[in-house]
């Protein structure tokens, strides 16, 4: 029997722990998390586990509840401690589940603590986590610099002023804290607020908006001012249709109508996101960003709970659409003047991996030289555990080359999330080696060792260009 998450951790074989001491210490980019840039600047210390644990992290909730804690004790008013406990009593039922790795990753890795987490161990680990957060060397920047984080970016809205982002620069904080373009807001025309969003939008960007064509000019402006701040990326979630073919004029009687408080059906959506989505295209390919596909979630279904606790608070779940032909119709549209930009898809639900593997592989083609120029994204959200970083490997390596592979993310609101990356290299590592001991590939560690940095961090700087 093996020892209980030791230095040997899902590592299966030789070739396996020789290559995962090779890129352990390699930097992490985590070029998408959900991470507060002002939190960062200000560099404050959390007052307890429970405050930097379970503020805002809707995968613990959710196990929460799943363990049938009260709401008091999750996102009301309980007692820090209280919570804390009852966080410990639904760690101790998590097994099989990403989150117990996770947990005790995170009390190892930031508190060389490795005692499990349970009711009975719960105030020895709350008073041993807390004296050291009260610490300096645990503050919100030195959280980052004890996993070694060399880039992370933001997700943010184009009408945001960046301020955080430029007076970290300007404080030359070594590790680069870059934006994300997310342009949800401006292409979501069937969402409530859309009106009063392209109202902000106009004054932020200080292009009058009354058609399509100023909407653009505006999203334009506000890119621009991204990437002198250091955007490389951009992100957009595809949450239902998102391609219906349509001309200019009828997109934009579709946006004027929306401007007047209508809700466009959801095929005139279509045809607005998908008008949008090409023409955001070009300018991305324009500044060689790299854009974020995230296709599939289903959002804010318990109403109830969604008009107490708002958006964002674990009640998402995995839609099952079915999606191919608008995929290649879109991507299509965006390749026809070859204005396609560089291009990770992520699924939500797991059976559209394959599918998104081939999608990706048949729009590769380029003349500069970029390899996975369109790739299968890392497991994401809820196929983030073991056999779904294990899936999405297989398929790559079954559709495409594995090799151009830029790796993992957080896609988290924790500052303690960053041993997901260690999760993920061990779990690519053992699949490597696990080829490799098959007799499947050849034993050429220098090789291995090379494609294996690669895919842990270095494809991502070439790839997004940090």
């Amino acid at each position: 029997m093996k020892n209980f998450m030791d230095e040997n951790f899902l590592l299966q074989n030789q070739t396996a722990c020789e290559l995962f001491a090779a890129v352990k210490d390699e930097p992490i980019i985590d070029f998408h998390n959900h991470l507060d840039p002002r939190e960062i600047y200000e560099d404050p210390c959390f007052d307890n586990m429970t405050e930097v644990w379970l503020g805002g992290d809707h995968y613990k909730w959710r196990a929460m509840r799943a363990n049938g804690i009260s709401e008091k004790l999750i996102t009301g008013d309980g007692a820090p401690f209280d919570k804390f406990v009852a966080w410990a009593d639904t760690v101790q039922n998590l097994i099989g589940n990403p989150l117990y790795h996770w947990t005790h990753l995170e009390l190892q890795r930031y508190f060389h603590i490795d005692t499990p987490l349970c009711p009975d161990t719960a105030k020895e680990i709350w008073d041993a986590c807390n004296e050291k957060l009260h610490t300096r060397a645990y503050s919100v920047r030195n959280l980052l610099r004890m996993q070694g984080v060399s880039v992370l970016c933001t997700t943010d809205d184009p009408a945001d002023s960046l301020e955080w982002h430029k007076k970290l620069r300007e404080d030359a904080f070594e590790i680069q804290v870059l934006p994300s373009f997310r342009p949800e807001k401006a292409i979501g025309i069937e969402k409530e607020g859309f009106a009063e969003y392209i109202q902000k939008l106009s004054a932020v960007s200080m292009q009058e908006i009354c058609d399509v064509k100023t909407l653009l000019l505006a999203l334009e402006d506000r890119l621009d001012y991204f990437v002198a701040n250091g955007c490389r990326v951009s992100d957009h979630s595809l949450e239902n249709t998102f391609y219906v073919p349509a001309t200019y004029d009828e997109v934009d009687e579709i946006f004027q109508s929306a401007l007047a408080g209508n809700t466009p059906s959801e095929e005139a959506a279509g045809k607005f996101h998908g008008y949008m989505y090409v023409a955001m295209a070009k300018a991305y390919a324009k500044h060689n960003l790299v854009m974020q596909l995230h296709i599939g979630a289903i959002r804010d279904n318990a109403k109830r709970f969604y008009r107490m606790l708002g958006p964002n608070t674990g009640f998402d779940a995995l839609n099952d659409f079915n999606y191919a032909p608008q995929l290649a119709a879109l991507l299509s549209a965006m390749d026809e003047r070859d204005e396609l930009p560089k291009t990770i898809l992520y699924c939500l639900n797991p059976k559209d991996t394959e599918m998104l593997a081939a999608m990706a592989g048949t729009f590769c083609s380029n003349e500069q030289g970029i390899k996975g120029k369109v790739q299968l994204g890392a497991a994401w959200w809820f196929l983030d555990h073991k056999n779904g970083m294990e899936k999405q490997m297989e398929v790559f390596s079954d559709a495409g080359l594995i090799s151009t592979a830029v790796g993992m993310l957080t896609d988290s609101r924790s500052f303690l999330s960053f041993p997901r990356h260690e999760l993920y290299r061990r779990i690519l590592c053992n699949k490597l080696g696990e080829w490799v001991e098959n007799g499947e590939y050849p034993k050429d560690m220098l090789y291995l060792q090379r494609m294996a940095k690669g895919i842990c961090g270095q494809n991502a700087v070439k790839y997004f260009q940090f």
